[in-house]
């Protein structure tokens, strides 16, 4: 087990450093210069060069590679250009609400997905599963910013029951404390349903397809012949090993999540690195960007090796294989 864990860190690792690599030098390829952002239209052609010498702009974009890993592996993440801030303090700042938006998504996404998979494989080849179908392959297929813009005309402008923008209302310091919750989670609802409904899709899917392939199973058909009852059938024997490659999908929906959250925070304003990093690319914020995708894709690494090692807790044919 240690074995596979290390061999999948070490497959981490180069996949982190093939994001760094290909993040900075496309950074760099992009339209736009940050120092003429910084200075505005009125600098003059010196002041730009000087700007760019001292933010290192000038040196050989191998150079520049090379001392930016090199300050990021010793903790120092730079400032921003646009801001002046401490990159690390922005990002401390936004993470928290990107991850409370994250794990909700992931934990309601997981819910109603296994609920509505469950119903489909049950009801196969029925009405019920052909429209939970239908309804689970578009929402999969629905791109997040559009989906995000179309909650916010019905549920923002024509109803007017929910705000689109922000964590908080302008009043939210005025306001109890039971009037604060309310108005986070009024705040908080668009995005997350944004998110959560793009997740149900997929994670039905699987779990239909998972729940079908143990019902044809050999030991449901013994369970079937001594007479217990098929509902016991379904959700201790069916369910339960359908269940266990859903822990393995967990690890492979991190990536989509993060790369969905990113759009969601920069329609819904969410206050997360989302929003941080869209503003730091139209801004061409150089150590914002390369620190908020660095971190990014170390945690869905983390989180893909954490998940392998939970289908490996969970399913003894993973252990066995492991021991191998």
């Amino acid at each position: 087990m240690l074995r596979h864990v290390a061999r999948r860190a070490l497959i981490g690792v180069l996949i982190v450093a093939g994001v760094i690599t290909l993040t900075f030098f496309l950074l760099r390829l992009a339209p736009g210069d940050p120092v003429e952002q910084l200075l505005g239209p009125a600098a003059t052609a010196e002041q730009i060069e000087v700007q760019r010498h001292l933010l290192g702009f000038d040196r050989p974009l191998p150079l520049q590679y090379t001392a930016w890993v090199g300050r990021f592996v010793q903790g120092d993440w730079g400032t921003s250009i646009a801001t002046g801030q401490r990159v690390a303090a922005m990002l401390g700042r936004a993470w928290p609400a990107t991850a409370v938006l994250v794990l909700l998504s992931l934990s309601f996404s997981y819910i109603l997905g296994i609920l509505v998979g469950a119903i489909q494989a049950s009801t196969r080849h029925r009405a019920l599963d052909t429209t939970l179908s239908v309804t689970t392959v578009t929402l999969f297929a629905l791109p997040g910013y559009w989906l995000g813009l179309m909650l916010v005309m019905v549920f923002t402008y024509w109803l007017r029951a929910l705000p689109a923008f922000g964590a908080t209302g302008l009043d939210a310091d005025f306001l109890g404390p039971g009037a604060r919750i309310m108005d986070r989670v009024r705040h908080i609802a668009l995005p997350l349903v944004t998110l959560t409904l793009i997740g149900v899709g997929g994670i039905a899917r699987y779990v239909r397809g998972a729940m079908l392939d143990v019902r044809a199973a050999p030991f449901v058909m013994v369970a079937r012949s001594r007479g217990i009852p098929e509902r016991q059938i379904s959700l201790r024997h069916v369910l339960g090993n359908a269940l266990i490659p859903v822990v393995t999908l967990l690890g492979l929906s991190l990536p989509a999540v993060f790369s969905g959250t990113v759009f969601v925070e920069a329609i819904f304003g969410w206050p997360g690195v989302g929003r941080v990093m869209v503003e730091a690319v139209r801004a061409r914020d150089y150590p914002v960007v390369m620190a908020a995708t660095t971190v990014s894709a170390i945690l869905v690494v983390v989180g893909n090796i954490l998940a392998d090692f939970l289908a490996s807790r969970v399913d003894p044919r993973l252990r066995a294989a492991d021991g191998k």
